[in-house]
């Protein structure tokens, strides 16, 4: 598997021969680039670096604070922590940057590098294609012995990270203590196994079953929390006896929900209910998702008066949306929540605690919650993707087939159907074209998806 450089890092299997996967060559190399990259933008030479806990996690944290070290850059190392901790790490320490050592949602082969500016937020890409230039171009200056740079961990920012939202005045710790709460976490063996219930004991849940949370790496299921992969959360609830099922991805920045009689909330709708408490508290206000996140949440802001506003995929494209409407709640369908009153980072623990308020205040079941809200399905398919397939050519096709109708082309292809859409578009993080199709039935949204995944395999066998 060859190396994936994109908006969203550097990622690619462990193992292999250098350029061929995320062998420690090339680690050191995107390390030292992104390192060089700090320097050169900025007198701060202060990096800060956490990882999940993913099996190659160590070795690759190793490597990073070496070769920053070797910079002449002091290394603040969180060690185990979430992508949100990390991310508000970074400026609370005054640093330069910050290096998360995660593949997020791919499976425990994986490993990457996710790139964060002085603001704890993810660079961009024109900064991205500054930073993979420099390391094509092994353009380093390393320090010489006397001028090393230093390093030393530090293991309680978390505390601080969930101080800082246990202080938001939208999270009402008073109403979810008074509800006794009986939850069970899924944490697929990685950081929100002690992250998440660590939160949750603070706000004052009665109850916590714990699912996959020692945070060995060695993950206990597909680490994507879609509902195939969430089988024994499912019957855990299935049993009666908890209230709301929490699941999240190694680094903790998506985050999936299961009512209490075993079905999903599902993760398109986790911001939409987010979402819905954080207008509703603050009488109206705008919000951002990406073009392949549900028109659920435009209804629910319309609802409350705001505007909703479309971004490309990857998250720095949402904050930037969120920057520029000015937007108080946003991120992506995929179980991402970014508020910005606490930081621009997708972040599952200012989640939990914004959608236990929410049902708290309600005082509604899960399944109750979820269903006041507009209906939609999504079909999320893929197809795999070959090197002699041309994706630009077959997209390029796509827009033209379907001229007729209203076609967005700032991330992939997206045909607008009355309210139906499906959205075409290069994976950040995988060889593949995502295929994601929504109606008002999973029949209908299938039926989409299947006719445009046969107009593409048309458009590649001519």
């Amino acid at each position: 598997m060859a190396l994936i450089k994109s908006i969203s890092g550097i990622r690619g299997t462990i193992g292999g021969a250098a350029g061929d996967g995320l062998t420690p060559i090339d680690v050191v190399k995107y390390a030292a680039a992104f390192g060089t990259w700090v320097l050169q933008q900025t007198d701060n030479n202060t990096i800060v670096i956490g990882r999940d806990a993913r099996l190659s996690g160590d070795m690759v944290s190793r490597l990073v604070a070496a070769t920053l070290q070797g910079l002449g850059i002091h290394v603040i190392d969180l060690g185990l922590s979430t992508t949100p901790t990390v991310e508000m790490a970074v400026p609370a320490k005054n640093a330069g940057g910050g290096i998360i050592l995660t593949a997020s949602h791919n499976p425990k082969q994986w490993n990457a590098l996710k790139l964060l500016n002085g603001k704890g937020e993810f660079i961009s890409d024109a900064d991205g294609k500054l930073v993979l230039a420099l390391g094509d171009s092994e353009a380093f200056d390393f320090a010489p012995v006397t001028k090393l740079g230093s390093y030393t961990t530090d293991d309680t920012f978390l505390q601080e990270h969930i101080n800082t939202i246990l202080a938001l005045p939208l999270v009402d710790k008073a109403a979810i203590k008074a509800k006794n709460f009986r939850v069970v976490v899924d944490a697929v063996n990685s950081c929100g196994g002690f992250a998440v219930p660590m939160l949750l004991e603070q706000l004052g849940v009665e109850v916590i079953e714990k699912l996959f949370c020692e945070p060995t790496g060695d993950f206990a299921h597909n680490p994507e929390p879609l509902p195939e992969n969430l089988r024994e959360i499912a019957k855990t609830m299935e049993k009666g006896s908890f209230d709301l099922g929490i699941v999240v991805d190694p680094d903790v920045d998506r985050l999936a929900l299961v009512n209490e009689d075993g079905t999903m909330f599902g993760e398109e709708y986790t911001l939409v209910a987010v979402a819905d408490y954080v207008l509703q508290q603050n009488g109206g206000g705008n919000t951002v998702s990406n073009l392949s996140s549900t028109r659920a949440l435009r209804d629910v802001t319309e609802k409350h008066g705001g505007q909703y506003a479309a971004a490309a995929v990857g998250e720095v494209n949402v904050v930037n949306k969120m920057k520029e409407t000015n937007a108080i709640i946003g991120g992506e369908g995929n179980g991402g929540i970014i508020y910005p009153e606490l930081h621009y980072g997708r972040d599952s623990l200012v989640g939990i605690a914004l959608f236990l308020s929410h049902l708290a205040k309600t005082g509604l079941t899960m399944t109750r919650l979820r269903a006041s809200y507009p209906n939609y399905f999504i079909s999320k398919n893929k197809i795999e993707l070959t090197p002699e397939i041309n994706t630009d050519e077959v997209l390029v096709e796509m827009e033209k087939r379907y001229a007729k109708q209203p076609v967005n082309t700032i991330d992939g292809v997206k045909i607008e159907f009355d309210k139906e859409w499906v959205h075409l578009r290069k994976s950040n993080t995988e060889p593949i074209i995502r295929i994601y199709a929504e109606s008002d039935s999973n029949a209908t949204a299938d039926h989409l998806a299947n006719k445009i995944i046969g107009d593409i395999k048309e458009i590649i066998s001519k």
